[in-house]
C-alpha cells in the first residue's frame, strides 16, 4: 500500500500552468494597490513562495494545492482593494451630492 501511495505522488504533473496563473493573480493583486498590510496579500505570497519551493523539490502535489491556495488568497486581496476604492469612490460622490444640495437650498 504505502508503495501505490509514493508511486501516485510521483506521478503528479508538473503543475506549470497553475504556478503561472498563481503568479499573475499575485502581480495583479499588486498592480491595483494590494500591499502587505492586507493579509490575504502576505498569505498569496507566503503561499506562493512555498509553493515555488515545492516544485524545486518536485513535491508537485503540494506545489499544485499551495498554488491554487496563494491564487484565490490573491484574488481576495484584489477584490479587498477594488471594494475599497468602490466606497472611497461612493463616499466622494455622496459629499458632492450633499454639498450641491445645500447649494440649491441656499439659492431657494
Amino acid at each position: 500500500m504505502a508503495l501505490l501511495a509514493l508511486v501516485g505522488c510521483a506521478n503528479d504533473p508538473v503543475p506549470n500552468e497553475q504556478m503561472r496563473l498563481t503568479e499573475q493573480a499575485v502581480e495583479q493583486a499588486r498592480a491595483i494597490g494590494a500591499t502587505d498590510e492586507i493579509g490575504e496579500m502576505q498569505l498569496a505570497e507566503q503561499k506562493l513562495a512555498r509553493a515555488q519551493k515545492n516544485m524545486g523539490e518536485e513535491d508537485y502535489k503540494r506545489a499544485r494545492v499551495l498554488a491554487e491556495q496563494a491564487e484565490l488568497d490573491a484574488r481576495l486581496a484584489e477584490a479587498r482593494v477594488l471594494t475599497r476604492k468602490s466606497e472611497e469612490q461612493l463616499a466622494e460622490l455622496n459629499a458632492r451630492i450633499t454639498r450641491l444640495r445645500k447649494q440649491l437650498g441656499d439659492m431657494q
